[in-house]
């Protein structure tokens, strides 16, 4: 945690008075060879003198009175303070030092001293000042500094000390500071405390101290600053410590007190500067009488639980700085949708930042924005349901250096006013609903470093003038509406690091100025139209470790030498019209850890040296003629030596081979298809069924010896209607084998049912069958067999962990199948019982959907049926459950059951889920100020650097869960908008960690 300024100028004021006033007349006892000795003994236990302060300084050679850092009293000639700080000395503190008798001031801040404060010192009975700031000193803090009758300032802060504080310390009534912060201490803030009478300044941050505050510290009538923040302090905060009228600055935060704020607390606090009470677990409103703080400079009440209305009263805080009430449960005024508050402190002259986000503001933006104060420099409102449109009048902002708007409903044109900002540093308005045109007034901001408007509505071109924005790092357009091409200004940015267009509508050729983007680090240019062949260049930008080219129209090969690309981790070319053959310069790539070629028309041998060769076969699935190992599901490479033969016989297959396959495919095609017109969607018969999933014929004796007679150690799975088994077949394929139990009522039309539907649907997301076996009394299919078995065991068991980018990817892999069977099919297939443990992983983590057995084809135009079969308790849509009505929404709602389960590890018939509660109400009340409440634990921890990425995508997670579990089916979102909704979400979280290899 940052120590506020005022902390550390406080404390440097008082450690200079003190020092200051040290050097007095004291009587001689002892000659000065006493201390020179002491001295000498201190400079032995120095390992490291790197500026050789002390070598070239501390010698008999010169008085001991004449060294640095010493200070003797001018009549007796004895070291009074001894002040070595600053001086990045490495060793240990001598007992030696215990022969200073007339030591008055010791100060070693700043330095690498380790080892334990020994307990000679104890003996310094003039000593006022013990400081020892910022080593690496350990073991307890020691009692004997509470038995130092004149000790006035004690500071221990940043070091390793550990166990309690000891309650001896304020056994002398002299101290006036006490800064143990930043250690390792332990067990709570001792009582006795208290009876340091003339205490002004008590430091206890950023330990591991528990239990209350003891309200006796609201007796200590000096007290002017008290911090105990980043502990594990818990309860109320005593009302009785807002009652020291001499306090000026309260640091609180990052605790877990709880409680409300007392009524009175702006009465009578007439000094009261800073209150930092941010990151506990607060509740209520908070209370008006803070508007009579007078002298209140910085209000920090972020991220706790705050509800009601902001008061209007906050204006009269004339010399406010900073208000930070981000993350809370704050409201707007009913009686209007403007958001008055926010002109109520247009009447704070002084104000420097704003901080509001993650509150249901729900209001719009009033015009007088433009009268705050000319020093505001960051004002932050995101993710607070901010309506209407941006006032112009906020161009008359100019000294605002950072403006955060997004995730918000905000609509309407960009105000052309934004160009007046001229000290404007980072614009980030992506997430809401802007329309219009990029205005060209952008290219005034010239010191603008990070421009972020994704994920809105804007349509038009980028203006040509963008070149002269040389500040600019950081640029995201993505998902909006843009047309025309990137023009060719932009690429004289040289000093960009990160670019994202993607899921535009952009056009034309890169050029080769491209490689003038010499440092940057992520290019995305997905999902466009752009067409021509990729620049070379792109293959030596050294910076550059993420480059998304998917989805767009570029031809003719990839660039041959990756060799300059030192730094890639992520390169993606998926979705194009490339040829060629894959470079084998990738395996020089040694960072890589995602790459992806498929659906291109590459041919040829696929590199299989470097990084390049951890990837699956779907990093290269779908292309005209690669050729590479079996595990990549591609042909082996030819070694024949004959190069003329081995052309033709290239080109038998790959022009005369397909024309055969065709010729008879096509008939058979055709009469399959008058025979499925002739059935008038009656259910096949079963040896259509077998015909039509059988690739190979497959005995019962052949399944029982792939499965060792059916045996417990081949057992992998029990579902309803029977049991599923590990099978490995006479040529090695491992397979699994669904054996159904016919014994069970609706076994069998399970099995018809599912034979049904996987004989007909072929996705990359759902389970292929392979083969089936049937007679009277057997009934089994033979599917592809998932090494890793369910998400279910995945999720609940404690010997298996999925981090949250795995679970985003097997999200998007579970919608695409279902987009594909409500919308890729002839006719949509409803799959009825979606959930965990319906969900396969391959070896890859590639998620398949399978269990088809209730499933249903919905044809003849219909929207939905009725079915007396029931689904899996707490995963069915209302209409299911109560009427039987099954449609494409009630996978919908599965589905977005399916999304809080993965990311909050809550089963919904979870015994917490009782009464009216149930696991989709429980996630609603959470946001979206509160996701870390209901998100897996293992998935987000307050110290992880990339904690607010990972929480905005669980946020946005749960929100489409939201949007995919409405009561009303007609008001469910569709599984097109689904995927659409995942990718962004997947695209704005890989932004904002800065990589595609994200782990937890």
């Amino acid at each position: 945690m940052e120590i506020p300024s005022s902390f550390i100028y406080f404390m440097l004021l008082l450690e200079h008075c003190f020092m200051a006033s040290l050097a007095v007349p004291a009587a001689a006892r002892t000659n000065i060879t006493t201390d020179q000795s002491a001295l000498f003994a201190l400079k032995d236990c120095i390992t490291d003198d790197p500026h050789k302060f002390l070598e070239r300084n501390w010698s008999t050679s010169t008085s001991v009175c004449s060294w640095v850092g010493v200070i003797c009293d001018a009549n007796h000639q004895r070291v009074t303070p001894l002040n070595l700080s600053y001086m990045d000395l490495k060793g240990t503190i001598p007992p030696h030092l215990g022969n200073l008798s007339f030591l008055s001031g010791l100060s070693f801040r700043e330095n690498n001293f380790g080892g334990s404060l020994p307990n000679e010192l104890g003996s310094l009975h003039r000593l006022r000042t013990v400081s020892f700031g910022s080593n690496n000193l350990q073991g307890e803090v020691p009692s004997w500094l509470g038995f130092l009758p004149k000790l006035q300032m004690l500071n221990l802060y940043g070091n390793r000390f550990s166990g309690t504080i000891p309650t001896s310390l304020c056994n002398t009534s002299s101290l006036q500071i006490i800064n143990l912060s930043e250690n390792m201490l332990s067990g709570g803030i001792p009582r006795s405390l208290t009876n340091c009478t003339s205490l002004k300044g008590l430091f206890l941050g950023e330990n591991s101290l528990r239990g209350e505050i003891p309200p006796e510290i609201g007796t200590l009538q000096n007290l002017e600053q008290l911090s105990a923040n980043t502990n594990n302090l818990t309860g109320r905060i005593p009302n009785i410590i807002f009652n020291v009228s001499t306090i000026k600055i309260i640091d609180l935060s990052l605790n877990k007190l709880s409680g409300q704020l007392p009524a009175s607390i702006g009465h009578c606090r007439p000094n009261l500067e800073e209150l930092y009470l941010w990151d506990n677990e607060l509740r209520e409103k908070i209370p008006s009488s803070i508007s009579n703080a007078s002298k209140l400079t910085v209000l920090e009440l972020a991220a706790n639980y705050f509800s009601g209305t902001l008061p209007d009263t906050l204006g009269n805080l004339k010399h406010l700085k900073e208000l930070n009430l981000a993350g809370n449960y704050l409201t707007r005024e009913s009686s209007s949708l403007e958001l008055s508050f926010l002109s109520s402190l247009t009447n704070c002259r002084e104000l420097e930042k704003i901080m509001l986000a993650n509150n249901p503001l729900n209001g719009t933006l009033p015009i007088s924005m433009g009268n705050f104060s000319t020093s505001l420099t960051s004002f932050s409102a995101f993710d607070c349901h901010i309506k209407g449109t941006i006032p112009k009048q906020i161009g008359n902002l100019s000294a605002l250096i950072v403006l955060r708007l997004q995730n918000n409903e905000l609509a309407g044109p960009i105000p052309t006013a934004v160009g007046g900002m001229k000290e404007l540093q980072g614009l980030y308005l992506q997430r809401n609903r802007l329309q219009g045109s990029i205005p060209p007034y952008f290219c005034y901001l010239r010191k603008l470093d990070v421009l972020n408007l994704s994920s809105n509505e804007l349509f038009g071109s980028i203006p040509t003038c963008w070149g002269s924005l040389t500040s600019l790092r950081k640029l995201y357009l993505d998902s909006n509406n843009l047309t025309s091409t990137i023009p060719p200004s932009f690429w004289s940015l040289q000093d960009i690091l990160e670019v994202n267009l993607s899921m535009n509508s952009l056009c034309g050729h890169l050029p080769q100025d491209i490689g003038n983007l010499k440092v940057v680090i992520h290019i995305d240019l997905s999902w466009n139209r752009f067409s021509g062949e990729i620049p070379a260049v792109i293959g030596g930008l050294q910076s550059l470790k993420t480059l998304s080219l998917a989805h767009n129209n570029f031809q003719g090969p990839l660039p041959h030498s990756f060799d300059g690309s030192v730094s890639a981790e992520f390169l993606d070319f998926s979705d194009n019209n490339l040829s060629g053959v894959i470079p084998k310069s990738l395996e020089a790539l040694k960072y890589l850890k995602y790459f992806n070629a498929s659906f291109n028309r590459l041919r040829g041998e696929i590199p299989s040296g470097g990084a390049i060769a951890i990837f699956s076969a779907r990093s290269f699935m779908g292309n005209e003629a690669l050729c590479g190992p079996p595990r990549l599901k591609v042909p082996p490479c030819k070694t024949s030596t004959v190069g003329r033969s081995k052309t033709v016989a290239a080109g038998v297959l790959v022009y005369v081979l397909p024309l055969l396959i065709a010729t008879i495919l096509v008939p058979v095609l055709v009469l399959v298809f008058v025979r499925r017109r002739r059935k008038n969607a009656k259910l096949p018969s079963q040896g259509d069924l077998l015909t039509v999933a059988t690739w190979r014929r497959i005995s019962y004796l052949e399944l029982e010896r792939a499965t060792d007679g059916f045996s417990e150690s081949n057992l992998v799975g029990k579902g309803s209607f029977g049991s599923v088994y590990k099978g490995i077949l006479s040529d090695g394929i491992s397979v699994a084998v669904k054996v159904f139990n016919l014994n069970l009522q609706g076994a069998l039309r399970s099995f018809e049912a599912e034979c049904e539907v996987l004989c007909r649907i072929r996705h990359r997301n759902l389970v292929q069958i392979i083969s089936s076996c049937s007679n009277i009394e057997f009934k089994a299919l033979v599917l592809e067999y998932m090494p890793n078995g369910s998400l279910m065991q995945w999720l609940y068991s404690h010997d298996f962990f999925l981090d949250i980018l795995q679970r985003l990817n097997m999200m998007i892999d579970v919608a695409s199948s279902l987009e594909y069977l409500h919308h890729g099919y002839s006719v949509p297939v409803v799959h009825c019982d979606l959930k965990p443990s319906n969900i396969l992983l391959n070896e890859d983590m590639i998620a398949h959907v399978g269990d088809f057995g209730i499933s249903r084809f919905l044809g003849d135009g219909d929207s939905m049926t009725q079915t007396m079969t029931l689904a899996t308790i707490g995963y069915m849509a209302p209409e299911y459950g109560s009427q039987g009505i099954i449609s494409t929404s009630g996978d919908v709602y599965s589905y977005g059951i399916l999304l809080m389960e993965t990311f909050t590890r809550k089963k919904p018939t979870d015994e917490m889920f009782a009464g009216e509660m149930n696991l989709k109400r429980w996630v609603k009340e959470s946001l979206p100020h509160a996701v870390i409440k209901v998100a897996d634990a293992n998935l987000l921890e307050r110290d992880d650097e990339h904690f607010a990425a990972k929480q905005e995508c669980i946020l946005s997670m749960m929100k489409l869960a939201m949007d995919c579990s409405e009561e009303a089916p007609e008001e469910r979102v569709n599984m097109r908008e689904v995927i659409t909704t995942l990718k962004k979400i997947k695209m704005n979280f890989l932004k904002d960690v800065g990589g595609r290899s994200l782990k937890t």
